[in-house]
C-alpha cells in the first residue's frame, strides 16, 4: 500500500530504496575515502585531499567482440580488492530491478568475464563473492547457483526451485512487507550458504487481465496472499558447497501461521541467529540454530499488544546482524518501554543495557564504531518533523549528545565511514534544496568550508513558497503536527481554498521538514500562484518519532482513528485560520493516502467537498496479510474492524465532487478495489469521474504520456471543482 511522493524520497532520504543492491558509492573498508562510478569507470577517491585512482576502466568494462561497457547498475568489491563483481542489464520483479546478468573483472589478469553464461538472460540475482574471494552464488529463477572463479565451473545448490518454490528469494509479500529480497547468506569460512526456502504453490493466484498487449486478453497470475490467508510457509536451510547436501533446521512453530524476516550467521559458521514472529507480528523470538543438527535454542522474546517492528522499518533493510565484542554480545532495536530505543544484548539474551537513553525515538542508526566506545543514530527529541545525528556511548554509560550543527534546522542524513572518520553528509528544510557536503566526524567540520552547507544556507537555495509548520490541537485532545503553504500576493482579509495532501498511514508520513513537503507533482503550474492553500496534518499511526503509542494508537484502527484525526485536525485549522473558505475544500492522496482521501470525502462530506484519490485500498480485505494483519489483526477474528475501516463501507454517504484514479495492472493494491468502490457508488447512484490506467503498476508511471495526461487530469478536475483564487 505503500507510495512514496517526491516528498517521501527526501523524508527517508537515509533509506536506499533497495539495500540489497549495492549502492554505487561505496565506503573503502578502512574509512579513508569511497569508490563511486563515475564517468563510466569505477574510481576510489581519498579523503580529505579528494586524490582519486581508477580501479576499473570503462574499456575494462567492454565485452569481447563488442565495442560498448557494460552499462553497471551497481558492483561489489572483493575483501581482498582483487575482484569487481559488476551488476547490468537489469529488470524489474515487482517494484525494483533485483534480475540481471553479472561479471567479474579480475584486476589481477585485467581480465572480464560473464557468470552464469549457462543461465537465460536477466535472470541471475543478488550475486554475491564468497568470504574466500574464491567462488561466486547467485540465485537464478528459484533455484541457488555457485560458480569457481578459478575453473569456471557452476553447479546448482537447490534444484526444486519453480515459480512457486521459492529458493534464495522471497515471494510477493515477503519482499512488500518485510524488504526481504536477498534471501541467502555465505558462512564465514565460505564453506555453506544459508537459505531462505518459501514454498508459495499454496497461495493462490490474483489474476490481473491484459488487454492491451494483444487482440486476445491474457491474464497475469500474481501469487498474493490476501489478508485472512496463511503465508507461504518457509525453510532455512544450510547447503554445504563441496557435498551439495541440504541440512533443514529444527525451528520450533508452524511455519504457515509464523514469519522469519530476518535470519544471519551468528558470528561464526556452527550457527545461525533467526528472528521469528507470530502471525499476528505481536510477539517476536530470537533463535540460534545448529548448523550441525539444525536444533533451535530460543534466547530473546519481546511481544506487544499491538506489532512488534522489524528491522526494515527504521533502517536500510532486514539483514545484518549488529554483534560486538567478538560475538559475546549484539545490538538490539525495540520499543518496549515506550520509545524506540537501542540496546546492547548479551549473547545468550539474559542481560541487556539500554543505550539511547531518553524520552525520545531512535529514528535510525547510522553507524556502530566499538573501537572507540560510539554509538551514531539519527533523533529529534524536540521536534518530530525534524531529524539530527546524535552520539552516544555503546556501553550505556553516557547521555545522547546531538552532533548536528544547531543553526541547520530541518531534516539532516549523514553516510558514515567506517571507524567515523569522514562521512557524507546531506541537509534540506522545506524551503531548501538538499545540499550535500564531505565531513570530518570527530570535529564535525567541513573539508571544505567553500562547499559546505554552512556556505550555501548563506544563499539559500530556495524553489518554491515558504511553507509554515505549525501544531494543533484538535477537540479530542490530540496535538498534531501541520503545515501549510499560503497564496502568493496572500490577503489575509479574504478566504482561499484548500487542497490538504494527506497518507494517514503507518507507512510513511507528510508533514516532515524536508525538501519536497509543500510541492505538489499532481499540479500542472504552481498552486500558491494560483492562489491555492495547500496544506497536510500529521495524524495518530503514522511513523513519526513521537513513541510507540502514537504510532501503535492505529492498531486495529485504519479507516477510523486516523480519518478522525485528520478530519479534526482540518477543522481546528478552520477555527484557527479565518482566510480558508470552508465552502472550498479538497483532500487527495495516494495509495494509503487514497484510501485516506476517500474516507474523508465519505466519512465528513460536510467537511470535504471535493477528493482525487489515487490507488487507494478500498476494501481492506483485499489487500496482503503482512500488512493488513500486522495493522488490523485476522479478519477471521475482528471482520468488524477491517469493514468499519473500508471506503466501500462509506461510499453511499458521497455528497462532493469525487474523481478516483486507479491503474489496472496494479500488483501492489488490486485494481479490484476500483470496480468494488465503482459497484457501491452506482449502487447508491453517486455520480463522480473515474480514471482508470490501462496495464499501469501501482506508481501509474508506464507508457507514453502518462505523466502529462495524470497530471493535467488532477489539475482540470481541482480547478473545476474547487476553484482557485481568494475571495
Amino acid at each position: 500500500m505503500k507510495y512514496f511522493s517526491i516528498l517521501a524520497l527526501f523524508v527517508w532520504s537515509a533509506v536506499s530504496s533497495l539495500a540489497q543492491i549495492p549502492d554505487n558509492f561505496q565506503w573503502l573498508p578502512n574509512g579513508t575515502g569511497y569508490c563511486d562510478f563515475e564517468n563510466g569507470s569505477i574510481v576510489e577517491t581519498q579523503l580529505p585531499d579528494k586524490a582519486t585512482k581508477t580501479i576499473v576502466t570503462s574499456t575494462q568494462l567492454i565485452p569481447l567482440g563488442a565495442t560498448k561497457p557494460l552499462l553497471v547498475r551497481s558492483y561489489t568489491l572483493s575483501e581482498k580488492g582483487d575482484k569487481v563483481l559488476i551488476y547490468t542489464n537489469s529488470k524489474r520483479v515487482w517494484r525494483y530491478d533485483t534480475r540481471g546478468d553479472y561479471w567479474l573483472v579480475d584486476l589481477t589478469s585485467n581480465k572480464l568475464s560473464q557468470l552464469g553464461k549457462d543461465r537465460p538472460e536477466s535472470t541471475m540475482m543478488f550475486a554475491k563473492l564468497s568470504p574466500d574471494g574464491a567462488k561466486v552464488a547467485y540465485v537464478s529463477e528459484h533455484n541457488i547457483y555457485v560458480e569457481d572463479l578459478k575453473s569456471g565451473g557452476s553447479k546448482a545448490l537447490t534444484t526444486d526451485g519453480t515459480d512457486r518454490m521459492i529458493n534464495g528469494t522471497f515471494d510477493w509479500a515477503y519482499e512488500e512487507e518485510f524488504g526481504c529480497f536477498d534471501g541467502f547468506r555465505w558462512s564465514p569460512d565460505s564453506k555453506a550458504i544459508a537459505y531462505w526456502q518459501l514454498d508459495a504453490t499454496k497461495i493462490r493466484n490474483f489474476l490481473m487481465i491484459n488487454t492491451t498487449d494483444s487482440i486476445y486478453s491474457y491474464t497475469v497470475p500474481v501469487e498474493y496472499p490476501k489478508v485472512g490467508e496463511t503465508p507461504s510457509p518457509y525453510r532455512i536451510g544450510v547447503v554445504d558447497i563441496a557435498t551439495v547436501t541440504t541440512n533443514w533446521m529444527k525451528i520450533p512453530g508452524d511455519p504457515q501461521n509464523t514469519y522469519v524476516p530476518r535470519m544471519e550467521w551468528a558470528g561464526n559458521s556452527q550457527e545461525l541467529v533467526i528472528q521469528q514472529l507470530t502471525r499476528k507480528q505481536n510477539e517476536s523470538t530470537l533463535m540460534y540454530l545448529t548448523v550441525a543438527d539444525g536444533k533451535a535454542v530460543t534466547m530473546y522474546n519481546e511481544s506487544d499488544k499491538a506489532w512488534v517492528d522489524v528491522k526494515g522499518r527504521w533502517s536500510d533493510g532486514p539483514e545484518g546482524w549488529d554483534w560486538l565484542n567478538n560475538g559475546k554480545e549484539f545490538l538490539w532495536v525495540s520499543e518496549k518501554d515506550g520509545w524506540r530505543h537501542t540496546y546492547r544484548v548479551s549473547r545468550d539474551g539474559k542481560k541487556e543495557t539500554l543505550i539511547t537513553k531518553g524520552d525520545f525515538d531512535m529514528i535510525r542508526p547510522v553507524l556502530i564504531d566499538e573501537k572507540n566506545n560510539a554509538y551514531y543514530f539519527m533523533a529529534s527529541p524536540g521536534n518530530a518533523t525534524q531529524t539530527y545525528l546524535y552520539r552516544t556511548s555503546l556501553d550505556g554509560k553516557s547521555d545522547a549528545v546531538r552532533l548536528s550543527p544547531t543553526e541547520q534546522s530541518g531534516s539532516h542524513s549523514y553516510d558514515m565511514a567506517p571507524g567515523a572518520t569522514f562521512a557524507r553528509h546531506s541537509f534540506s528544510n522545506a524551503s531548501t534544496f538538499p545540499i550535500t557536503e564531505w565531513i570530518t566526524v570527530a570535529n564535525n567540520t567541513p573539508l571544505d568550508p567553500n562547499a559546505s552547507v554552512k556556505k550555501a544556507l548563506e544563499s539559500p537555495q530556495r524553489s518554491g513558497p515558504t511553507v509554515e509548520f505549525f501544531k494543533l490541537t484538535t477537540v479530542d485532545g490530540v496535538e498534531m503536527d501541520a503545515w501549510m503553504v499560503k497564496p502568493t500576493n496572500f490577503d489575509p482579509t479574504k478566504k482561499y481554498p484548500i487542497l490538504f495532501t494527506v497518507y494517514g498511514e503507518p507507512a510513511s508520513s507528510t508533514v516532515r521538514d524536508s525538501y519536497g513537503t509543500g510541492r505538489n507533482r499532481l499540479y500542472v503550474g504552481n498552486m500558491a500562484d494560483d492562489g491555492y492553500i495547500y496544506a497536510s496534518v500529521d495524524n495518530r499511526g503514522t511513523p513519526s518519532p513521537k513513541g510507540a503509542a502514537w504510532r501503535k494508537a492505529i492498531y486495529r484502527n485504519i479507516g477510523t482513528i486516523n480519518i478522525r484525526d485528520l478530519a479534526m485536525g482540518a477543522k481546528a485549522m478552520f477555527e484557527k485560520y479565518s482566510f480558508i473558505d470552508t465552502s472550498r475544500v479538497a483532500v487527495h492522496g495516494w495509495s494509503g493516502g487514497g484510501s485516506s482521501t476517500l474516507n474523508l470525502l465519505f466519512q465528513f462530506p460536510d467537511m470535504f467537498q471535493t477528493g482525487i484519490s489515487v490507488a487507494a485500498v478500498g476494501n481492506q480485505l483485499t489487500y496482503d496479510n503482512i500488512y493488513q494483519e500486522r495493522y488490523m489483526g485476522i479478519p477471521q477474528e475482528n471482520r468488524e474492524d477491517f469493514v468499519t475501516g473500508s471506503p466501500v463501507t462509506h461510499a453511499k454517504n458521497l455528497r462532493g465532487n469525487l474523481l478516483y484514479i486507479h491503474g489496472t495492472g496494479d500488483d501492489n493494491v488490486h485494481y479490484q478495489n476500483a470496480e468494488m468502490l465503482v459497484n457501491e457508488l452506482i449502487k447508491h447512484n453517486k455520480q463522480f469521474q473515474f480514471m482508470p490506467y490501462p496495464n499501469r503498476s501501482h506508481s501509474i508511471r508506464e507508457g507514453e504520456g502518462t505523466n502529462r495526461h495524470l497530471t493535467t487530469l488532477f489539475t482540470k478536475f481541482l480547478k473545476e471543482n474547487c476553484p482557485p483564487g481568494g475571495r
